[in-house]
């Protein structure tokens, strides 16, 4: 297995592409465990209008755009993917909520 290098030590598009495959990867272990919160919230809610939380949900767009600022990434791109990932998690909260 090649070593991956932190982005700053990288010298070609191989070292480059192998880091980006890594944090893929370590991106989607880490959604998968977010949405294995979004299982639990389907389980303790006791109702399915519960499940959309609006200020919630701004709160948690909001919290990711300070991350970013405070990281020195563009705010607007991540509030954006926060949005389609909130909406993501929303809709497989309900259709987890609709399962049991």
């Amino acid at each position: 297995m090649q070593d991956i290098l932190d982005p700053e030590a990288c010298t070609t598009m191989a070292e480059v592409r192998a880091g980006v495959d890594a944090v893929d990867r370590a991106l989607v272990a880490l959604l998968a465990r977010r949405f294995g919160y979004m299982d639990a919230a389907a389980r303790i809610k006791p109702e399915r209008g519960q499940v959309r939380d609006e200020a919630r949900k701004a709160e948690v767009i909001a919290n990711a755009r300070i991350h970013a600022r405070a990281a020195g990434l563009p705010e607007a791109p991540i509030g954006a993917l926060w949005e389609q990932l909130v909406e993501a998690s929303i809709a497989y909260e309900l259709e987890t909520f609709d399962r049991r």
